[in-house]
């Protein structure tokens, strides 16, 4: 085998071990906790099916391929709870770190291509990186709703929490964000989450 393909294999065995790190999202139906893998898959299929909705047209592929690397970082960063205040200050050192390791067993074109996609996404600017954001978002809402609130309980989280997170639904899908509104106030009608 030459080294290229030697890099990209190594890189395939690396990427295996987002299997690992599990998520504060249970799965539907009061599952276990779901990984980042399958988190990353669950987004990405979800953009295609409900591409029609992005605020603007997007190249479903880059949206796509965003969704799956996103949380590949975990790896070595760890997951940081979306609602975890303190996690949430050394995130971007601690994946930016992760990022060039792990990014750096491929080869050097296709490093570029990933850190660049993996960047976008960050950065929430293009049509893409705002429509893969709105995944990331009504991913774990749905399961979340699914499970009667279950996971915002065991971590204590208001519904004021939940909007300021899902602002970047609204960034990526009016649509989307209309129906993640009608599923919070669903879910504090219910009890399920608390309004502060």
């Amino acid at each position: 085998m030459d080294e290229r393909i030697q890099k990209q294999m190594e890189f395939a065995l690396e990427i295996d071990k987002e299997k690992n790190i599990f998520r504060q999202t249970s799965l539907s139906g009061h599952g276990r906790k779901e990984n980042d893998a399958e988190h990353a898959w669950h987004m990405a299929i979800m953009a295609y099916l409900l591409k029609e909705y992005a605020n603007e047209p997007v190249d479903i592929g880059r949206v796509m391929i965003m969704c799956l690397i996103h949380d590949i970082v975990e790896i070595d960063a760890g997951d940081t709870y979306c609602y975890d205040a303190e996690g949430l200050k050394t995130q971007k050192e601690r994946e930016d770190t992760a990022k060039e390791r792990i990014f750096s067993l491929l080869p050097e074109d296709q490093k570029e291509e990933m850190v660049a996609l993996f960047d976008e996404f960050e950065a929430n600017e293009t049509p893409e990186s705002k429509f893969a954001h709105a995944m990331d978002n009504f991913q774990p809402l749905i399961l979340n709703n699914n499970n009667e609130g279950s996971d915002w309980a065991e971590h204590g989280v208001s519904a004021k929490q939940v909007y300021k997170r899902q602002g970047k639904t609204k960034d990526g899908s009016d649509y989307l964000y209309e129906i993640t509104d009608r599923i919070i106030r669903s879910n504090v009608e219910k009890g399920n989450l608390p309004e502060e």
